[in-house]
């Protein structure tokens, strides 16, 4: 019941580090014994680790946090998100299980309300002791009411029940929280939202959570695959089960993605850089506080983490930050407009440099968005032949036949695949 790490730094060295990494926030488990059993809760960390033996863990603990050793553990609880909030971190409170331990599996018994070990009434109960316990903590920001239902109890009825009285009762004694809510099948699945909303007495705070592994799209499915057509079935699966509700103006959280970092799992080695390249959206294209600059679109190959922008008009068109990005607009009639100019993006030559040109109509203007992934920019040049948008070693945007698009699991799509991102960011090219 202790986060994980404190033996082996200072909290607040751990807090520094995560802000180092881009982050802005910390999803901080709970389980509900820490505010159900009232013997349990006042164990301090010292009575805890000697209850299970780990008396090297004792040791380390007071070498590197000594203010926590002897506090009460919901105590200590409350000093790690202190310390967070110290280090301009947001906090999310989330009721990860029932009983202290790992998590999780469809036959824990404390999966879905109803469980041996998840009691609804109880449940509710203690979400209320923690909202209070936290109420006017400014960094605390949400409150995750349960994190992956599973199991064979799952049903929309008893969902819609505990869920929606779990919101209210964490809104009654602590407004200033989001509220997130999860769905079923280890947080994958909300499809169910999409015709019969979550009617609450309150606005403006709700927020989805899913969580994605690659372990769910089964162990062999990148290696046997072809990475264009596998990517195309997981992006709609996702949009079906949740990706759906931007549409329908809801925040959805993504709260756990990942890989299996053992390396014995061909699908997470793969991309075990997926760190570095989700750093783009450390820094969102849109949202509160980000209308800097009027609707646009920006080019943003997923391979990398950053945008389509050149330094010159006398400069090829290359990746760089996407600070510099140009605003582009992607009009009816397909081409992709350089925002306040009469400058569209045009295939030339296979295996030569895109470019800028004026002459917006023809065929190697008109850029589809082809393939199972829709990641593909495809346009036919004046002989009649066919070219996907694509990086080269140098960084600069060529156009090359088009490659790796269904069949073959052994190519590589990636340096061909972008996306086209709305923004209200600014730029030096906006």
């Amino acid at each position: 019941m202790l986060a994980e790490v404190l033996s082996r730094q200072p909290m607040d060295v751990i807090a520094k580090r995560i802000v180092s990494m881009g982050f802005n926030y910390v999803r901080y488990t709970w389980p509900v014994f820490l505010v159900t059993n009232d013997s349990l809760a006042s164990l301090t960390v010292r009575q805890s680790f000697q209850r299970l033996g780990f008396v090297e863990s004792i040791a380390e603990i007071q070498a590197n946090n000594p203010s926590i050793i002897d506090v009460p553990l919901i105590k200590a609880y409350q000093t790690v998100v202190s310390s967070l909030g110290k280090n301009n971190l947001m906090v999310i409170l989330d009721n990860h299980i029932s009983k202290p331990g790992w998590c999780c599996s469809n036959l824990d018994d404390y999966g879905f309300f109803g469980d041996k070990y998840f009691n609804p009434d109880q449940w509710i109960t203690r979400l209320t002791r923690m909202a209070t316990l936290f109420n006017g903590v400014t960094n605390v920001v949400g409150m995750s009411l349960r994190n992956e239902l599973r199991g064979p109890k799952p049903n929309v009825n008893d969902w819609y029940k505990h869920m929606q009285k779990g919101a209210e009762a964490v809104h009654s004694v602590n407004p200033n929280v989001l509220v997130i809510l999860s769905g079923f099948d280890f947080d994958r699945d909300l499809s169910f939202i999409q015709t019969q909303p979550v009617k609450l007495t309150f606005s403006g705070k709700l927020v989805f959570e899913a969580h994605w592994y690659g372990l769910f799209d089964g162990p062999q499915t990148w290696v046997a695959g072809n990475p264009n057509e596998v990517c195309g079935r997981v992006a709609t699966y996702i949009m079906k089960t949740s990706g759906y509700l931007f549409d329908q103006g809801y925040p959805l959280f993504i709260s756990e993605l990942g890989i299996d970092q053992t390396g014995t799992n061909v699908n997470g080695n793969r991309n075990s850089s997926f760190i570095q390249r989700i750093s783009a959206l450390q820094a969102p294209f849109r949202g509160p506080g980000l209308l800097e600059a009027k609707m646009h679109k920006v080019i943003f190959p997923p391979l990398t983490v950053l945008c389509i922008t050149r330094k010159s008009f006398a400069h090829r068109l290359r990746l760089g930050p996407c600070t510099d990005s140009y605003a582009w607009s992607y009009n009816p009639k397909k081409a992709l407009l350089v925002t306040g100019t009469h400058l569209c993006l045009q295939a030339d030559k296979s295996g030569t440099s895109a470019k800028l040109g004026i002459f917006c109509s023809g065929s190697n203007s008109k850029w589809e968005m082809i393939s199972d992934s829709k990641m593909y920019l495809s346009a036919k040049l004046r002989d009649g032949n066919f070219v996907c948008l694509d990086v080269a070693s140098d960084n600069t945007i060529i156009s090359n036949r088009c490659k790796c698009i269904n069949k073959d699991n052994t190519c590589d799509p990636s340096s061909q695949w972008f996306k086209l991102v709305d923004s209200t960011r600014s730029s030096t090219n906006v």
